[in-house]
């Protein structure tokens, strides 16, 4: 069963600074059809203006991931850690007991464009702790390449978090395409980040989300002429 979230049917929140569209119920947007995909919480697309960003605030229980498309985050937590973010790079925050942490668009001259991700833990409580690291573009380049998931010894490495869910991302190019298996009572949720995908014959468009159960497979297509970036989540 493939039920598409077409991405202007989203939650929309203009600040001016802040331009973000939420696939799940967030903040001042709430739909109780749009709660969540299994312990996929949240999913919110953010363009942030230059030289502004999210100012000190606190989490507990959640694991919280950012993926860069465009230009570079700042972050700035309560645990000591300091650091920029950009594309091609992995970060996962474990708010776990309790953290403060601000976000702000790195540069003072352009904007940034990035996926805020949130999956609910599996324990709580834990205490918080916080991950980032580059790899190379061509390793999603026509392959998924794993982003997050509850394995310590993956290989490429990828960040730990606390919860049987996996995270994916894939750059395929026109005609470009690859296989995904989904085990005997999983689901999947796949999100279009840039440009236009076909998934299963189904196609979907930048924004665009795809919630996917009683599936064996996704065969996963690049199309309309250019590049085109995507998430894949493998659920419990």
């Amino acid at each position: 069963m493939l039920i598409l979230r077409k991405a202007e049917d989203r939650g929309h929140t203009d600040l001016g600074w802040l331009d973000s569209y939420h696939t799940f119920s967030f903040g001042g947007y709430h739909d109780p059809k749009h709660m969540g995909f299994r312990a996929l919480r949240v999913l919110n697309d953010d363009r942030v203006a230059a030289g502004k960003g999210f100012g000190a605030h606190g989490h507990r229980d959640m694991e919280i991931l950012s993926y860069v498309l465009e230009g570079g985050l700042a972050h700035k937590d309560s645990m000591g850690e300091q650091h920029v973010l950009g594309p091609n790079e992995v970060q996962a925050m474990s708010a776990g007991s309790g953290v403060i942490h601000s976000e702000f668009n790195a540069s003072a001259t352009s904007p940034t464009h990035f996926l805020q991700i949130w999956i609910v833990p599996a324990v709580e409580d834990l205490k918080p702790s916080y991950q980032q690291f580059a790899y190379a573009s061509a390793e999603k380049r026509g392959a998924l390449r794993l982003i997050a998931g509850p394995d310590k010894t993956s290989s490429p490495p990828a960040a730990v978090i606390h919860q049987d869910a996996r995270m994916y991302a894939a750059v395929l190019g026109p005609g470009d395409s690859v296989d995904y298996s989904i085990r005997p009572g999983r689901h999947a949720w796949v999100q279009c980040a840039t440009g236009a995908i076909d998934v299963n014959g189904l196609a979907l468009k930048q924004g665009d989300g795809l919630a996917v159960s009683h599936e064996s497979a996704l065969r996963l297509r690049g199309s309309n002429g250019r590049d085109a970036e995507l998430l894949l989540f493998d659920l419990a």
